[in-house]
């Protein structure tokens, strides 16, 4: 199924490619803090259709995975960088148009914070 998404401020749009079966919630340091429901899938799923000057890259530790934010409202609507099997999005589940985050309620933890 293919998602429309945003930020708050609509700054930046995107649309993404899945069926939502790999939902979870990031243990990291930043993502445990927003409390973030993200959705794992390959780079190519992911297509940002405007805002690219209104994303800012923002990363720590590693420094392998790039948390973005709109740099007008402050929303992290996706990530990126390297996964097991190649480059992929990490997509904010909030953001998505249509989508009731309270359906994935019980996501795993996916655990960043040992990464």
């Amino acid at each position: 199924m293919t998602y429309e998404g945003s930020c708050h401020c609509g700054a930046i749009t995107f649309t993404v490619q899945t069926a939502l079966d790999q939902v979870a919630r990031c243990n990291c340091s930043l993502c445990g803090r927003a409390g973030t429901l993200m959705a794992f899938v390959p780079a190519s799923a992911h297509t940002v259709l405007s805002g690219k000057d209104h994303y800012v890259d923002y990363q720590f530790g590693s420094k392998t995975i790039h948390h973005g934010f709109c740099k007008t409202c402050g929303i992290r609507p996706y990530g990126s960088g390297n996964g097991e099997h190649g480059p992929m999005a990490m997509i904010n589940v909030g953001c998505l148009k249509g989508v009731d985050v309270r359906d994935h309620a019980n996501a795993p933890i996916y655990d960043g914070a040992s990464r």
